[in-house]
């Protein structure tokens, strides 16, 4: 059961923009099944048409209001589990099995959702009107210089703790078996009504130059500390931070409820200073970028499940202390904490 609070300026109540889009699903995880998802409370239902292209109506099928998403994909049409009824990629009912020769089918329409499919994600806008802007872009994911690392993030917290987690570059302190970074110090910050950039210098302890470089990813012992630039970013939803030239990482944010969210963490590793590289054929650099997919793997995972546990305690503590007060030093935290108070309560 969600809690119930008072304070509804409280920064771990707030809502979201619904004027964003948001990330639901990998491209992997909607295939020729249905697959149901949750934003910020709205159940939605994925699925394939005949042509590859995906479709989001609201997860509920008008006549028992059962869930869509446990039925099958036919053709171009999706068929609820229940009585057989089915829906197009537009919601109306399109064909109903035990209809008489008389009858029609019902006009009980379901809400749709603008849909996306763009650099191996699914993303869903849920706001009343007309989307006027773009989901973040990516360019990474097809460019053949970065191989990606994808991680899934699910936390019961509400999405504050996670965007205030990635944002504080000090807390590198628990990952002590996966960080690639240490002794982070806060530069300075630039702030607007919808993006935080902190700057940080840092000591790295990974550095691509050259082709033997590569083998400090998998063998601690070659690696050597040096200082770098971390900048983290949180352009609202999302989140991303480059390390150096060599590394960067992406969030991409689904608010489920109040006290759960979701997302997706992506790693990118740049063979950019690998300039040879670059005049090979297409073809066999985009199987070496194929090939090399996931291999951060261990350590995303690592650095996920840490920062999981401590996010989830977060959220606990509060539930059970909704008015004690925390003592936050980094500025940071300040600044993205009035992003998300301004998008959320503008909306």
């Amino acid at each position: 059961m969600t809690p119930s609070y008072r304070n509804s300026r409280d920064i771990r109540q707030l809502g979201i923009n619904p004027h964003c889009w948001y990330v639901v699903s990998s491209s992997q995880e909607v295939t020729s099944s249905p697959v149901g998802v949750i934003l910020w409370n709205q159940s939605i239902v994925l699925f394939r048409d005949t042509q590859g292209k995906i479709n989001a109506l609201e997860d509920r099928c008008p006549h028992r209001q059962v869930k869509l998403s446990h039925g099958k994909a036919i053709g171009d049409e999706i068929e609820c589990i229940y009585h057989g009824w089915r829906f197009n990629g537009g919601g109306d009912c399109a064909y109903v099995p035990y209809l008489q020769e008389n009858q029609k089918p019902p006009k009980c329409g379901i809400k749709t959702y603008p849909v996306r499919e763009l650099y191996g994600f699914i993303w869903v806008f849920i706001g009343e009107e007309k989307p006027d802007i773009e989901p973040l872009e990516i360019p990474e994911w097809e460019h053949l210089n970065y191989i990606a690392t994808v991680a899934t993030i699910h936390t019961q917290a509400h999405y504050s703790f996670l965007i205030e987690n990635l944002m504080d570059m000090y807390h590198g302190h628990l990952h002590q078996n996966w960080q690639a970074w240490t002794e982070a110090q806060l530069d300075y910050i630039t702030e607007t009504d919808n993006k935080v950039d902190a700057y940080y210098e840092a000591q790295s302890y990974y550095k691509i130059d050259k082709i033997w470089s590569i083998a400090q990813l998998f063998f601690p012992p070659l690696r050597k500390l040096h200082p770098e630039r971390l900048t983290v970013s949180y352009i609202y939803p999302h989140w991303y931070s480059t390390l150096g030239e060599d590394f960067k990482i992406y969030c991409l944010l689904c608010p489920m409820s109040v006290t759960e969210t979701r997302a997706y963490l992506i790693h990118f590793t740049s063979l950019n200073a690998f300039w040879r590289l670059h005049k090979l054929p297409v073809k066999f650099r985009q199987f070496i970028k194929n090939s090399l997919f996931g291999c951060a793997q261990k350590m995303l995972d690592g650095l996920v499940e840490e920062d999981v546990r401590m996010i989830e305690e977060e959220q606990q503590a509060y539930q059970k202390h909704p008015q004690r007060r925390g003592y936050e030093l980094n500025k940071a935290i300040a600044s993205v904490q009035r992003v998300m108070k301004k998008q959320a309560i503008a909306n």
